[in-house]
């Protein structure tokens, strides 16, 4: 994983390509604060921050100088990039705190295998595009387009402004997967597991649609239920053609 550990390199990287700059690790203590210009340029290119003891940030790299920055694999997209290359039908994939890095992976490769347009990850509390998940995803992510959002629940009021119906994918829903035009365009919304959909997340999708379960297991988990809504997406679509 490729990181930056001094202060002045940071500095460059945040002006010339903010993109790469999956989250920057910050020291704490009274005495090592980061350059004001750091925060103030992360704040307006919505990177991550997150302040660490000194002691956690010596294990990742004993030279730092009070600052350790996490670079991803390839460049986060501007949503409105994403829309535009989309065209009169997007087919988006919302991604509502997914934390684990394996989860990542694999909706990264259904999704890209599917057809999707982009996917859309929260600033706070999700998986970066990190190494792991690049691994994971087996090559997709070099093939998809990936948006950082400052707040999923704003974004998706603004997406339903621009005509794109939001199919939240949780269990108890009031349909099954399939019952849903999925050739219009259509952003699915994936919570994380074991907590599923926020509330307010959940109240802002126009549908929750579900998966029927025929075995003892209750639910899929969110990489193999992803594989069903991108698929059906993908199926109506090119019977559309």
């Amino acid at each position: 994983m490729d990181r930056i550990v001094r202060t002045n390199a940071l500095l460059e990287v945040l002006k010339s390509s903010p993109r790469r700059v999956n989250k920057i690790l910050l020291q704490k203590e009274e005495g090592h604060r980061p350059l004001g210009a750091i925060l103030g340029l992360a704040k307006a290119n919505h990177v991550p921050t997150l302040f660490l003891p000194k002691q956690a940030l010596d294990k990742m790299a004993p030279h730092h100088q009070g600052v350790v920055a996490i670079l991803a694999p390839k460049e986060f997209t501007p949503l409105p990039e994403i829309l535009e290359a989309a065209g009169r039908t997007p087919f988006l994939v919302l991604l509502d705190e997914i934390e684990d890095p394996q989860n990542l992976g694999a909706i990264l490769r259904n999704a890209e295998g599917a057809g999707a347009d982009g996917i859309l990850l929260p600033e706070r509390r999700s998986a970066g595009l990190t190494e792991a998940v690049a691994e994971v995803s087996a090559g997709a992510l070099a093939h998809l387009r990936v948006a950082r959002v400052p707040n999923l629940v704003q974004t998706m009021t603004a997406l339903k402004e621009r005509g794109i119906w939001l199919v939240g994918a949780e269990s108890g829903g009031d349909g099954r997967f399939f019952e849903f035009d999925y050739t219009q365009p259509v952003g699915v919304v994936l919570g994380s597991e074991g907590r599923g959909l926020r509330p307010l997340v959940r109240r802002t999708c126009d549908r929750i649609l579900s998966i029927p379960i025929r075995g003892r297991v209750g639910s899929l988990n969110v990489g193999a239920a992803a594989a069903v809504f991108f698929f059906e997406i993908a199926r109506q679509r090119e019977k559309r053609r």
